[in-house]
């Protein structure tokens, strides 16, 4: 009795079969699979779709129910229409003014945190608030601070003997007052981003250049501005983008027709004009198209301009 428990303690383990754990596996990986199903639905049904409808909706006449097919007419209509390319100015104007002014002076104030010994974190979080305020919120307050009798910026410029503005109310200075808002708004994310980038850069740069005598400026200007070339052709590009895409704002504080006198209309708020105000979903469908082929021509001659490989 002994040698034969022995001989069975003995004996090596048995081994699973191949094919039941293989089918196991099998298991897993469907059981993970089917947690993927209603995100995949979901991308299928809020964007996959919505990029084929309104594509198929470019080339018909429609107001949401009658549909008829016209061919290329709606990309014509858009092309030939003085609202449109008044949209694309205004879309233009407001993007190149807010990235002229709002990635030079985030990397300054990203500079000046980086150097201050104590209280980053502090700065930080102050500059980053306005990023996460609700651009909607954002706009409904700007529009009562730049309110042309009541607005405080105006009590302001009139208490010091400045000349006041009618900012929302004047075709020729509600451009600025959508720019103020603008940077106000993303100048958080740049500083933060450059702030990244500022001190993933080698202390050892700097400390050689303290040996040669270089000073402060000058090591901010020829050590800190040539490292931080990825970082800003990142913030252009994101920055176009968003320019490019500029709605909500700009409908809160002028109306989809951009009020007044259509000085604000970008090119959302107009393929949101024609679309969900005018019910001309094919004209809408053409615009959104164009606006997206200008995003991806601007795209592609930032990343030639930063040398960036596609």
């Amino acid at each position: 009795m002994a040698k034969d428990h022995l001989k069975v303690i003995a004996q090596p383990d048995q081994q699973v079969p191949v094919g039941s754990h293989k089918q196991r596996k099998r298991k897993v990986q469907v059981t993970w699979y089917l947690f993927l199903i209603p995100s995949f639905l979901g991308i299928l049904l809020f964007l996959v779709y919505p990029i084929f409808e309104s594509f198929r909706l470019s080339f018909y006449q429609s107001n949401g129910t009658i549909e008829k097919f016209i061919g290329l007419q709606n990309f014509q209509t858009v092309l030939t229409s003085q609202p449109f390319w008044n949209s694309v100015w205004n879309t233009f104007y407001i993007g190149i003014f807010q990235i002229a002014i709002a990635v030079p002076l985030g990397f300054i104030f990203a500079s000046l945190i980086n150097s201050t010994p104590k209280g980053k974190n502090f700065f930080k979080v102050i500059y980053f608030l306005p990023n996460v305020t609700s651009i909607v919120a954002a706009a409904m307050i700007f529009a009562f601070v730049l309110h042309p009798e009541m607005g405080i910026v105006n009590y302001a410029l009139e208490a010091v003997g400045l000349p006041t503005s009618k900012w929302l109310s004047d075709p020729s200075s509600s451009k600025w007052a959508v720019i103020l808002l603008a940077v106000w708004h993303w100048i958080g994310f740049i500083i933060i981003i450059c702030l990244a980038n500022l001190q993933a850069i080698s202390p050892e740069m700097y400390e050689a250049a303290k040996i040669d005598g270089a000073s402060g400026f000058q090591q901010w200007l020829f050590i800190t501005i040539p490292n931080m070339g990825g970082t800003f052709a990142f913030l252009l590009i994101t920055g176009w983008i968003g320019a490019l895409q500029r709605f909500n704002e700009v409908y809160v504080l002028g109306g989809p027709s951009g009020s007044p006198a259509r000085s604000i209309q970008t090119m959302g708020a107009f393929i949101y004009e024609r679309g969900f105000t005018g019910f001309e979903f094919g004209i809408a469908s053409a615009a959104t198209y164009i606006m997206f082929m200008i995003i991806l021509v601007f795209t592609f001659i930032n990343l030639k301009v930063s040398k960036m490989k596609l």
